[in-house]
């Protein structure tokens, strides 16, 4: 590959920002790298090993870079949630031993088609007297081609539950979890619907 030669107007570009940076000396740069994710210089590990410095007193410790406060997995989310309906129900609901009334798949369905789809389904199933549906969302495919911004896996999958927790549904719906494996697992939700009145 052939170099090429700076025009006059590059050149002249790079002379004013050279005029305005300092040389750092070698040795500074072989004594610590930059942190690529904080922008700040952290000790070779081989240098932590060799000797501990003390700094105002204390020990000095690896700087570890701050972790995302993300919310916890959906599934945990949800085991987390507190029981609404009984007791005794409810671990029949999670050992997959109460049947479903009805179902709705919203398998392939985009977000504007399930939305109404799900509210839909949910509004019809209480008016009717039925309590317990299940809705099929599927576990979502990995989309991910590793971009700058994170995709995230499963979007059904992750927005059902918040559907579900506003209105209209939210007055309807008493619990949600996550199905029994006899019934589709991590793809597929149990709706527990209140009583009508």
């Amino acid at each position: 590959m052939k170099r090429r030669r700076l025009s006059a107007e590059d050149r002249e570009l790079w002379d004013r920002v050279a005029a305005n940076t300092e040389r750092m000396e070698r040795s500074n740069l072989e004594a610590q790298r930059f942190d690529p994710d904080m922008g700040l210089p952290v000790a070779e590990p081989n240098a932590l090993r060799k000797a501990k410095t003390v700094i105002m007193g204390k020990p000095a410790t690896t700087r570890r870079a701050p972790g995302n406060d993300l919310l916890p997995a959906l599934p945990d989310r949800l085991r987390k949630a507190p029981v609404q309906m009984d007791q005794k129900s409810f671990g029949k609901l999670k050992r997959g031993k109460l049947t479903p009334e009805g179902r709705i798949d919203l398998h392939g369905m985009t977000l504007e088609r399930a939305h109404p789809a799900l509210t839909g389904f949910i509004m019809t199933a209480h008016a009717r007297g039925k309590r317990l549906v299940l809705v099929i969302t599927g576990k979502g495919k990995q989309r991910d081609e590793g971009g700058p911004i994170p995709v995230r896996h499963g979007i059904l999958r992750h927005q059902v539950p918040q559907w579900l927790s506003m209105q209209p549904m939210a007055s309807v719906v008493l619990q949600v979890a996550q199905a029994h494996i006899s019934h589709g697992g991590g793809g597929a939700y149990y709706i527990y619907l209140r009583r009508q009145r």
